[in-house]
């Protein structure tokens, strides 16, 4: 099963207060190292719609911004992008920016011939992007500002890119820029770690198609992480169709210590070695031998035990801060969307299938493994610490194609 350790990333990393409170805005001025100001750079709030451009004297403002965690992003063709973290609490903001110019845009770019640069870039765009039937239909426009880097001595997949990334999504109808900041995949450990800043704009549609894209993002959000983190903070888990149990890892008491394993491995691959005795009376060839403890190597050090007491959410979740909440917890959150079944696609081909007691259905289920401790999260769903979290199952099988902004709101909400 892969594992996804998502930093600051998708629609974990935002943070957003709660709905019906005082609005303030985040304002500024865009200068080059000359001190010029800068007029037409685009300007967005990462993982949301809310965007501008900044006027002729490279000023700008955000307005209707609750308070909350955000990163701020600027985009302006001939500079390199910029990103910079703004906390509001309880007044405007307002910040001084300062764009470099992008020297590997000013001069004739020169690519060094890579014959697994497509093999590489298509393995980024399935962990990124995805594999689901949403991702089918989402594309990279620009994949030529891509950069990929494999470290053969470290087993590790770099990927990199000198501009913002633009990720059209014909399934949900999101025209998507996204500033990647780091992705990197460790073949030794089946982990993909991945840090960037998305935004997102409406696509043009009929209104057919409109109605289309409303449909599957809501199929989107319903069960997703920002929807159970938003269910958490309003306390209502169990009316959204959530269960949360714990998983519990126990060493697993069928496997033999490292300590034997290593030494009878040593001493069967000593040279000059023929044939060892193994059972009673019997003799086998070495390499049966070697087999044995090399499968004895490969069972697992841990069994997962499942708690099938309910987790209640007031039980779980502190409110220790101002519009923010928190959970610290022991063993990992297993937890099951009874609303939503496991697609075809998923559960046979996905690999992120996580196991389940035969008497459960074939409900979506997500771990979350605490990484640092504890989880502070807004009601808007967004994690103010993304670096905190790991998840496993559903979770991690659903990628950029699958995220909606974290202002979305669903349809139940609107009706």
């Amino acid at each position: 099963m892969t594992k996804w350790l998502h930093f600051c990333s998708l629609f974990l990393l935002i943070g957003l207060s709660g709905y019906g409170q005082s609005n303030f805005n985040i304002s500024g001025i865009i200068k080059d190292q000359q001190g010029r100001t800068i007029p037409g750079a685009g300007v967005y709030l990462s993982s949301y719609k809310t965007a501008t451009v900044s006027n002729n004297d490279g000023q700008f403002t955000l307005t209707n911004i609750k308070p909350g965690n955000y990163d701020v992003l600027i985009e302006m063709m001939g500079y390199l992008p910029f990103s910079k973290n703004v906390i509001i609490s309880d007044k405007s903001v307002k910040i001084d920016v300062l764009l470099k110019e992008n020297t590997i845009q000013l001069r004739e770019v020169v690519i060094k011939s890579d014959p697994n640069r497509q093999k590489y870039i298509k393995q980024f765009i399935d962990y990124f992007i995805g594999t689901t039937p949403n991702a089918e239909k989402c594309k990279i426009l620009n994949p030529q500002v891509i950069q990929t880097d494999f470290d053969s001595d470290h087993n590790l997949l770099k990927v990199t890119a000198n501009e913002f990334l633009i990720i059209e999504n014909k399934s949900l109808g999101y025209r998507i820029k996204y500033l990647l900041e780091y992705f990197e995949r460790d073949y030794k450990s089946n982990i993909v770690y991945y840090s960037g800043h998305p935004s997102f704009e409406e696509l043009p549609g009929s209104k057919s198609k409109k109605k289309d894209w409303l449909k599957k993002r809501e199929i989107a959000y319903q069960g997703s992480s920002q929807h159970f983190f938003r269910s958490l903070y309003q306390n209502s888990t169990v009316a959204n169709g959530f269960m949360i149990y714990k998983l519990a890892k126990v060493p697993n008491k069928n496997r033999l210590p490292d300590s034997l394993i290593n030494a009878q491995l040593k001493r069967l691959q000593r040279p000059g070695n023929n044939i060892v005795r193994i059972g009673q009376g019997g003799f086998s060839p070495l390499n049966d031998s070697v087999n044995y403890w090399m499968k004895q190597k490969s069972v697992p050090k841990t069994m997962s035990i499942l708690n099938r007491a309910e987790i209640l959410t007031d039980t779980l979740v502190k409110a220790m801060y101002t519009d923010l909440k928190t959970i610290n917890f022991s063993d990992d959150l297993y937890v099951i969307n009874t609303n939503e079944r496991e697609t075809p696609e998923y559960t046979d081909r996905s690999g992120y299938a996580i196991d389940r007691p035969l008497d459960i259905p074939n409900y979506q289920i997500s771990t979350i493994h605490l990484l640092q401790a504890p989880i502070h999260f807004y009601i808007n769903g967004g994690i103010y610490n993304p670096k905190s979290t790991l998840f496993s199952g559903f979770w991690a099988y659903e990628k950029m194609a699958d995220t909606v902004p974290m202002d979305y709101v669903p349809l139940t909400t609107k009706k």
